[in-house]
């Protein structure tokens, strides 16, 4: 009995890719958040409100996920939403919520 040798590597079958990985922030973990909120396609999360999609997977899994989250969302339902994204629009950390403007401390003396 002889052994097949294994295909080269250029031959070998692969799984399809996850389409929702290859928008902007969206890696494994959050893919399959974005499948337990029943979505499977980029076209999926077209007209989504990111918001809302964060408020139900953490009613979904009881715990209130990193804000990390949301802003991965912001990220990919733009993604989804846009013909082509600018390279800053595809950085899940320019979907940050805005910062509240600093205010200067009251007594707070500086000296020229």
């Amino acid at each position: 009995m002889t052994e097949r040798a294994e295909p080269p590597r250029s031959r070998r079958k692969r799984g399809a890719p996850d389409p929702l990985q290859t928008l902007p922030s969206v890696g494994p973990s959050l893919a399959a958040d974005l499948r337990l909120l029943g979505v499977r396609t980029p076209e999926d999360l077209r007209g989504q409100d990111p918001q809302d999609l964060y408020d139900r997977l953490c009613a979904l899994t009881g715990t209130r996920q990193d804000r990390c989250v949301l802003y991965c969302f912001r990220c990919a339902v733009h993604a989804a939403s846009v013909p082509n994204p600018t390279p800053e629009e595809r950085l899940w950390w320019n979907w940050k919520d805005p910062l509240p403007p600093k205010r200067r401390s009251p007594g707070r003396v500086t000296r020229s």
